[in-house]
């Protein structure tokens, strides 16, 4: 026999085996789990293609996701499922933002653990990391809303931070998805800062993030040169601080440390999974009004 058809009849006898071993695996894995893998693919492809077609890449699933430490980069997790969200299409145009949490049963959820003095944690934050803010959102016949009016375009991160009731030992939930804001905008730079001055105040932040390991951070509040000592309770606590990572937008795990007072030092510890740089935004009060400062810490 030539090489040619001793060639051709070698890949025929290999089309042969592979096509058996197609046939024997469809035979072993029933069509209702290739329908299910199929639908999960095709539900990922068009997550995925929502959030490249923004202006970055904020929300993108990784493989972070099999950390613990690791919540808010995707739309579903322990069977809840943050529904797309409504809102303004453009700046400066006011509206109303609003969403459903889906439960495991693929209803409405409608029962909500207090958690932080508070049902629902809207957090919202542009992808460069500006534009931040925290939120609570009113509850009726199953959808969150509140008004809104969006100050510049961008690609938004909205995450549903939450403790769902009805069930027992029920997790702490965080859902994230991308919004998409009509206009073009300039990524705010943001270099490394222990500082920041807001409305009058100045805080600072001491301590270092250790990857893999809970770090312990301190907040220092001042007005002018003064210790601030009169920090207001909020949310349970004398401050309120939010951690994600730069890039991704990952949210992470910070606890804060109880055995802080009225300042001027807020304590917190963060659990970061990963090196590289964190967006820190800390949240208190005094005489009445919330201020945030913000950050940038580079964890080792």
């Amino acid at each position: 026999m030539s090489t040619p058809l001793k060639l051709l009849a070698f890949s025929a006898g290999l089309l042969a085996v592979f096509g058996s071993m197609f046939l024997a695996g469809r035979a072993l894995v029933p069509a209702e789990t290739v329908a299910n893998w199929t639908r999960e693919a095709d539900e990922s492809d068009s997550e995925h293609g929502a959030m490249d077609s923004g202006h970055a890449s904020a929300g993108h699933e990784s493989g972070a996701m099999g950390d613990s430490q690791v919540r808010g980069l995707s739309v579903e997790q322990d069977g809840y499922r943050l529904s797309p969200v409504t809102a303004p299409p453009v700046p400066g145009s006011p509206g109303r933002l609003s969403f459903r949490i889906i439960g495991p049963d693929g209803m409405p959820q409608v029962e909500f653990e207090t958690s932080h003095e508070k049902d629902l944690h809207l957090i919202v934050v542009r992808s460069d990391g500006d534009r931040f803010r925290h939120v609570h959102p009113r509850f009726d016949s199953g959808t969150w809303s509140l008004p809104w009016t969006w100050d510049e375009g961008g690609s938004y991160r909205v995450f549903a931070d939450f403790v769902p009731g009805g069930a027992t030992d029920s997790p702490n939930v965080t859902l994230g998805r991308n919004v998409e804001v009509a206009g073009d905008f300039e990524p705010v730079a943001r270099p490394t800062s222990r500082s920041d001055s807001v409305a009058g105040f100045d805080v600072s932040v001491a301590g270092e993030l250790r990857a893999g390991q809970g770090s312990p951070l301190a907040f220092t509040v001042k007005q002018g040169n003064r210790p601030e000592t009169r920090l207001q309770p909020y949310l349970g606590a004398f401050g309120h601080l939010v951690a994600l990572r730069e890039g991704d937008l990952a949210y992470l795990h910070v606890h804060p440390d109880e055995g802080g007072g009225t300042g001027p030092e807020i304590r917190f510890v963060a659990e970061v999974p990963s090196p590289g740089r964190y967006l820190l935004y800390l949240d208190f009060k005094v005489g009445g009004v919330v201020h945030t400062a913000e950050f940038v810490l580079e964890a080792k």
